[in-house]
């Protein structure tokens, strides 16, 4: 008889890498004075942790499929919790740096571990309300994680969020330990790596979907990237940048709704609630430009995070669907796709330091892509 999985768990490892990468962001400008470094370099920091992110999605996808589910998650946990407690003692930048791709590394359990377990348990119409319950949850991430940055920057600077974060792994690992089931079929093959990376390199819907999560993730992490900064310039406190993640956790959460909602009352199909937010997207970035010397650029934020929150879920839960007898190593794949084009776009970010151009940039590409038939 199969252990029933946990939902609030899921939902706790699924928020997981949001959660540590939002409560990091109140912490850049103090770690800019901190190391003595600029405002592009401290923002590097945001755009390397997808990159380390892209590669330990990889790992941990492929090792979901040889190890096991359980295991791997437990070991992921831990290098991640080692990882913070060596950022506290850091010395210079480049070791922070390196503490902090091992950190996004590790972090990537939350996002393919999870997908692979909910998947070996369920599948379509399930998946998919399963999907948009997890993207009201994940809408509370931002929230939490930037008003416990906040708050722990401003008690004992960027030293408390890793404390912090020390206490969030040791949870999780008990969490994991005590009721997470194995979920790994027993049939399951072990298939070849390399193999499958060809055959989704060659599959326009797989190259479609990484492209639409890249580019969505991308116009969302801008802001906790250059927004710090932006606050800073316009005399507004850690506090401040904090609670606005509550105004983004209220967008975020609304697209979530919508998108359950439009799916149990009115059956709206992925493409149609995907075209639904590229349009919501293009709109909200227009007015980010317009307003973005101004304090209240954070309101069209809004919409950016609810078109976010309305797409996401509709993606992922279709873009495996031909790939269910390799969910771990195709997982990893798709994940390694969509992570490098997050860490390389943040990287452009980074240097050009403009929110309103790069989410007006990333919303015609999400306007475009999602057009494309695969």
């Amino acid at each position: 008889m199969k252990q029933t999985l946990s939902l609030p768990l899921l939902i706790a490892l699924m928020m997981f890498p949001q959660i540590v990468e939002t409560i990091y962001s109140p912490a850049l400008t103090d770690i800019a004075t901190a190391f003595d470094v600029s405002q592009s370099d401290a923002g590097q920091t945001l755009s390397l942790y997808f990159i380390a992110f892209a590669f330990g999605v990889v790992i941990w996808g492929y090792s979901c499929d040889w190890l096991g589910r359980k295991p791997t998650v437990l070991i992921a946990l831990f290098l991640y919790g080692t990882a913070c407690v060596a950022a506290i003692f850091a010395t210079n930048f480049d070791l922070l740096l390196m503490c902090r791709m091992l950190m996004a590394f590790s972090a990537a359990i939350g996002s393919i571990g999870t997908q692979t377990i909910m998947r070996d348990r369920l599948s379509g119409e399930t998946l998919r309300y399963v999907f948009s319950i997890m993207g009201i949850a994940l809408a509370i991430s931002p929230i939490v994680g930037m008003l416990l940055g906040a708050l722990m920057v401003s008690f004992s600077g960027y030293h408390g969020v890793f404390i912090l974060l020390i206490l969030m792994a040791i949870v999780l690992l008990a969490w994991v330990t005590l009721i997470l089931p194995e979920t790994k079929p027993e049939h399951i093959s072990k298939p070849p790596f390399f193999a499958t990376l060809k055959e989704m390199l060659c599959d326009p819907f797989i190259l479609k979907n990484a492209c639409l999560i890249g580019f969505l993730n991308i116009a969302l992490f801008a802001y906790y990237q250059l927004a710090p900064f932006m606050f800073e310039q316009l005399d507004l406190s850690h506090t401040l940048f904090g609670l606005s993640g509550i105004l983004l956790g209220l967008g975020s959460f609304l697209g979530a709704f919508l998108n359950k909602h439009w799916i149990q009352k009115y059956a709206f199909s992925s493409e149609k609630l995907v075209t639904i937010a590229s349009i919501i997207l293009l709109i909200s970035s227009v007015l980010v430009f317009i307003l973005q010397s101004q304090w209240f650029f954070i309101l069209p934020m809004v919409g950016v995070v609810m078109a976010y929150g309305i797409a996401i879920p509709n993606i992922l839960a279709k873009a495996l669907m031909n790939y269910g007898d390799k969910l771990g190593t195709a997982g990893a794949i798709l994940g390694l796709m969509y992570y490098l084009i997050i860490g390389i776009g943040l990287m452009l970010v980074a240097y050009g330091q403009h929110l309103g151009l790069s989410l007006m940039i990333l919303s015609v590409l999400v306007f475009i892509t999602q057009r494309i038939k695969a």
